[in-house]
């Protein structure tokens, strides 16, 4: 990790199971994890340090991993993300591209993919 702190990932994902596996495996890595159920949990919470980076699942219920990231852009916060899905389309990718996501990751996450996103939101 950068500058002697270990790096803070947010993942934002309402299955229960993807936030304990990602919590499980990420911290298994070395980072510090912090999840949310849904995109609203994400926007309201104050965990009194913004995280290096974010993990949003697109398909939530309210607001999708799309709409979290354009509130996050208006908001003026240009945090890392990454959007996770099951169904991949072209016109997600190109969605999340133009709101500045560095990636669509594809679920089941491929390990070694997902540590790449995580290299480059740290560099």
């Amino acid at each position: 990790m950068q500058h002697g702190h270990r790096q803070t990932v947010a993942v934002v994902d309402d299955d229960q199971g993807v936030r304990e596996s990602l919590r499980f495996l990420l911290e298994t890595a070395g980072f510090d994890v912090d999840t949310f159920d849904s995109a609203c949990d994400f926007l309201t919470a104050n965990p009194g340090k913004e995280p290096d980076c974010v993990l949003i699942d697109q398909h939530m219920p309210r607001l999708t991993g799309l709409d979290l990231l354009t509130r996050l852009r208006t908001q003026g916060k240009a945090l890392p993300v990454a959007i996770m899905t099951g169904s991949p389309s072209a016109d997600l990718m190109r969605r999340a591209k133009e709101l500045g996501a560095m990636t669509v990751l594809e679920k089941p996450l491929a390990e070694d993919v997902l540590m790449s996103f995580l290299d480059s939101a740290a560099g």
